[in-house]
């Protein structure tokens, strides 16, 4: 009970700090970055990363209240987000408590910069 306690603003588990060697060029560097953007190419799931970065972790429904989108329509959204690897999530009984993915975001901050 108390790890749960401590761990209610931050729902993920914690994050893989380590540094990430590959390359930001060639052909899998390329694809990664385009799936990240595919990912982040729609206004609703930019949305969602703003929300995120303001916030430790956001179940489902606080992203819900905060987008004028159906429930099923932000499950969507943050499914694409999830597959991407731009945002974790964890379930908590029947709750998903989502955050960004920060080794991914860095990662991706790197794609865009080797451009």
């Amino acid at each position: 009970m108390e790890n749960r306690k401590a761990n209610e603003n931050n729902c993920c588990p914690p994050e893989d700090n380590r540094p990430d060697l590959r390359s930001i060029e060639g052909p899998e560097a390329d694809e990664e970055l385009a799936q990240m953007l595919k990912a982040l190419a729609h206004p609703a799931r930019v949305q969602i990363v703003r929300i995120l970065t303001r916030r430790d972790s956001c179940i489902c429904g606080e992203i819900v209240d905060v987008l004028p989108l159906a429930q099923s329509t932000v499950s969507q959204h943050l499914k694409v987000l999830k597959e991407a690897g731009i945002i974790r999530g964890e379930v908590d009984g029947t709750r998903v408590g989502y955050c960004l993915n920060q080794r991914a975001l860095r990662r991706f901050r790197a794609l865009v910069a080797g451009l």
